[in-house]
């Protein structure tokens, strides 16, 4: 897969994040895709070559794999990278709506827009707030699902963290219970715990930023709903007053100066 071009659109995404969202995505790839590229598929290439059962049985050393490991360790890594990554582009596509909807309001010679050029369309970075906001947070949230249910899925698939040095079949066509060795089993067991460790990391990160944004979003509130909004009928009073006021000097100044003129 070329993990590449991922990091070319979320490192797109990156420059209209919050600082946790920031140091989320260096986690991402530096201690989880960079580790599972790198040293990952290494360790994990040998998975069934070097999976070896006591029996001749033909088909039983198959079954038997299957049994106990009925997806890849490294696939499913994969899968769950992909699933976390994919709510990133969510915002991605609101900033580049944002973003053509900026460059046809500058051809159009709209005067709201106050742009110069294009070029400086496409260098602005976005706040988090509005709809850009909501967008952001259910990423956010999203994201959160996903690490959540891989991690209980690969708890679940794999019936812990660690991996067994001997496992007992007698899945059919084993003639009865077998024992098949896996290979490298401690240096596959620190592999899992860290890889489950950093995206247990990226869940506190996720939700750091998801209570950050939630904290600025009722201060903001908080401050307009402390702001008082003059009423629009005490308004308008207020400008026939100041109205009435204007028409008064200026009579009072036209008679001042027809007195004079007299005298």
């Amino acid at each position: 897969m070329d993990w590449g071009a991922l990091h070319t659109i979320l490192g797109g995404v990156n420059k209209h994040s919050t600082s946790i969202g920031k140091i989320w995505l260096t986690v991402l790839f530096i201690f989880r895709i960079m580790i599972l590229v790198v040293a990952a598929e290494r360790v994990w290439g040998d998975e069934q070559d070097d999976f070896v059962c006591n029996t001749l049985q033909p088909g039983c050393k198959n079954v038997c794999y299957d049994h106990f490991f009925p997806i890849s360790h490294i696939r499913l890594w994969a899968l769950q990278l992909i699933f976390v990554s994919t709510p990133a582009l969510l915002v991605a596509m609101h900033v580049a709506y944002r973003r053509h909807e900026k460059k046809r309001q500058f051809r159009k010679g709209d005067q709201k827009c106050e742009y110069k050029d294009i070029e400086e369309i496409r260098k602005q970075r976005f706040r988090i707030e509005g709809s850009l906001w909501w967008t952001y947070t259910s990423s956010i949230f999203f994201r959160l699902v996903f690490e959540a249910v891989f991690m209980y899925a690969f708890y679940f698939m794999y019936d812990g963290f660690r991996m067994p040095r001997l496992m007992k079949c007698n899945a059919w066509p084993c003639p009865n219970t077998v024992d098949c060795f896996v290979s490298r089993p401690t240096e596959k067991t620190v592999f899992t715990i860290f890889m489950i460790a950093v995206s247990s990391i990226c869940i506190l990160l996720n939700v750091a930023e998801l209570c950050y944004l939630l904290v600025k979003f009722f201060l903001r509130r908080s401050k307009k709903a402390g702001n008082p909004k003059h009423h629009p009928n005490h308004e308008n009073k207020e400008e026939t007053k100041q109205n009435e006021m204007n028409e008064l000097i200026s009579d009072s100044c036209q008679n001042t100066v027809i007195g004079f003129s007299s005298s």
